[in-house]
């Protein structure tokens, strides 16, 4: 697939949102990054290399808008073992280029390249893979469709994966 170059408007409100949901989820701000999300929105951290799909496999995550909601709300209900130690990250996003787009729509399919740390009770985890986001062009601006996130080492053991990356 090649990517396809946008005009500078168009990538332009694409980092933007990509950095708000990096800036969103570095903040444990999961209301806000879910405003980010289409109704009928997913998020999908594959298992296996080149995974052809989440219903067919097993995945690290695969959450609609409403295992999204209850994970928010789960994360962030007093009670909560998040609660007892706060949660830290930072995310870098990189390469940001489109590689689909359909002209009529403007919607259009974007990649890029990630590394996100993680600091929670007393460890810190490194993260690194890239991102595929499917985006719905709604007037100047998109929402998110669907975001995959293929890590480096998506089929290495993992401790709990505690906010979304």
């Amino acid at each position: 697939m090649s990517t396809i170059a946008g005009n500078s408007s168009e990538l332009a409100a694409i980092e933007r949102l990509l950095y708000q949901e990096a800036t969103y989820l570095d903040k444990s701000d999961l209301e806000g990054w879910l405003a980010l999300y289409a109704e009928d929105g997913t998020y999908w951290m594959p298992v296996m290399e080149d995974q052809a799909d989440p219903i067919n496999h097993v995945s690290i995550f695969y959450d609609d808008r409403v295992m999204m909601e209850i994970r928010k709300r789960n994360f962030v209900h007093p009670r909560a073992a998040s609660k007892d130690h706060k949660v830290r990250s930072s995310h870098i996003i990189a390469n940001i280029r489109i590689e689909e787009k359909n002209d009529s729509t403007g919607n259009c399919t974007v990649a890029s390249n990630f590394q996100a740390l993680q600091f929670y009770r007393g460890e810190q985890t490194m993260y690194g893979g890239t991102y595929t986001h499917e985006l719905i062009a709604i007037d100047d601006s998109y929402k998110i469709k669907s975001k995959r996130v293929n890590l480096i080492n998506c089929d290495a053991p993992h401790k709990t994966i505690i906010m979304y990356l």
